[in-house]
């Protein structure tokens, strides 16, 4: 009972990824192919890489006690437009991710502003403003449009032996964030404004700034997400990110990573493990030739059986802002999804 109440959501997803390398070993092997060949670990490390830059987003918007819905336009959006100012010209690269990334700051501000200032939850700001998003990629563009150059394509094709270039880079966002989350007034202040903004405010602390930070972070990784399919289609695509449910499936692994959806208790780190665990899944259905509609189900029953597993357990309350990090003990309560 001692080893079970000290291990915390974090140790938990860890736990379940070695569990799946485990399983993945075995039926991969079953198959005739070996789960830890280079060409293997390169194909999970690549289905990572978008779904991690959008999960690290998604956790800074829940640890404030927010949502963000908008998430797969804003990949649609910075695609088409990265691809569009590019035009296979290696001299537009700079601007056309510079444009993209400033056009998803600007999305990621406006919603910030919505939440903050006019009080409307996350939820329902974000996903009005992915369908205004979504009825002008409708409109503006009926396929794919724009071409990445070859140079700016290598991103999305290229690494140092099995690791992708681009999986390097999301780990280098999610480096960042983490320093931000725990060495920085900003970060601690989204947890106080995640736990209770009432107190926040009270203990003088702007609750509007790390809401609408979030929130620009949050988009920003969704514009780097666009970028990188842009990269690796070599074309820009209106409908690449809804068709990849980059929202709801950002939420599930923030949640699987043991961020409370209420906010105020998350891990980035275990956030990582969750996107990791979708991603090993959905290599190995897709090694084992499963149909794909399956990998839905087992989503689903993954998803469900870790929440249940948190909300059943008693932990221990501490003022550390990160799981791992061991406190003097203040009180017990009953965590629901951490």
């Amino acid at each position: 009972m001692k080893i079970t109440s000290r291990l915390t959501s974090t140790h938990i997803v860890y736990l379940v990824v070695l569990l799946t390398i485990i399983a993945g070993t075995i039926l991969v092997a079953a198959a005739g192919r070996s789960f830890f060949s280079a060409g293997n670990i390169s194909s999970i490390l690549t289905g990572t890489s978008v779904l991690g830059f959008i999960a690290i987003g998604q956790t800074l918007v829940i640890l404030v006690g927010s949502l963000d819905l908008s998430v797969p336009y804003v990949v649609s959006l910075s695609s088409l437009l990265a691809a569009g100012i590019m035009a296979n010209q290696p001299a537009n690269i700079l601007p056309g991710v510079l444009l993209a990334l400033a056009v998803a700051a600007v999305i990621g501000l406006i919603n910030g502003l919505v939440v903050s200032g006019l009080k409307v939850h996350g939820f329902i700001a974000t996903l009005g403003t992915g369908l205004i998003i979504s009825g002008y990629l409708a409109t503006n563009y009926k396929g794919s449009s724009g071409q990445a150059p070859l140079s700016f394509r290598l991103v999305g094709a290229t690494g140092l032996g099995p690791v992708p270039i681009s999986t390097l880079i999301m780990l280098a966002c999610a480096a960042v964030v983490l320093l931000v989350l725990d060495r920085t007034r900003l970060g601690h202040s989204m947890y106080a404004v995640g736990g209770d903004i009432n107190v926040a405010r009270m203990s003088g602390i702007r609750t509007s700034t790390p809401i609408i930070a979030a929130h620009i972070i949050c988009s920003v990784l969704a514009g780097m997400a666009g970028l990188l399919l842009a990269a690796r289609l070599g074309v820009g695509s209106p409908t690449i990110g809804s068709q990849g449910g980059y929202d709801l499936l950002s939420i599930a692994a923030v949640v699987l990573g043991g961020t409370l959806l209420a906010g105020g208790k998350g891990s980035l780190v275990g956030t990582l493990g969750g996107v990791l665990i979708f991603a090993m899944i959905d290599n190995i259905m897709s090694v084992l030739q499963i149909n794909p509609f399956l990998k839905d189900v087992v989503r689903g029953i993954v998803i469900v059986a870790a929440v249940a597993v948190y909300a059943g357990r008693r932990v221990v309350n501490r003022t550390a802002r990160f799981d791992d990090t061991p406190q003097e003990t203040v009180s017990t309560r009953q965590e629901v999804g951490a």
